[in-house]
C-alpha cells in the first residue's frame, strides 16, 4: 500500500520543474542577448557543457564561447550544422528561437 507520498516522485518532480525553470531562464538570457540559443537548446535537451561538447566534437571551452550572441552570430554553418544535428533541429530553428517550444 503507499501512502501516495513518494519521496522519489517528489524529488523528480522537483528536477522537472528545476529542469523547466533552466530553459525559461536560458530562453530569457537569448531574447535579452546574454546567450546563444546553443545554451537554451542544450538545457532544453536535458545535457551539460561537458556532453554537449563531446557530441559536437568541440572543445567545452569554444563550446561555452559559442554561448556568446557575438560569437555565435559569427558561426560557420559548418558548425551552426554540428549544433543543428546534435538537437535535430534545422540552422534555421537553431538560429531563431521563435521557433522553438
Amino acid at each position: 500500500h503507499t501512502t501516495g507520498w513518494d519521496p522519489k516522485t517528489i524529488a523528480l518532480d522537483n528536477a522537472i520543474e528545476d529542469i523547466n525553470q533552466r530553459v525559461a531562464d536560458a530562453k530569457k538570457r537569448v531574447k535579452n542577448n546574454i546567450t546563444s540559443p546553443i545554451e537554451y537548446y542544450m538545457e532544453l535537451h536535458k545535457m551539460d557543457l561537458p556532453i554537449l561538447a563531446s557530441y559536437v566534437g568541440i572543445w567545452q571551452w569554444r563550446v561555452k564561447h559559442h554561448f556568446k550572441p557575438k560569437v555565435f552570430h559569427k558561426l560557420s554553418n559548418k558548425t551552426l550544422q554540428k549544433y543543428a544535428e546534435v538537437f535535430e533541429i534545422t540552422i534555421d530553428q537553431l538560429k531563431n528561437l521563435d521557433h522553438a517550444n
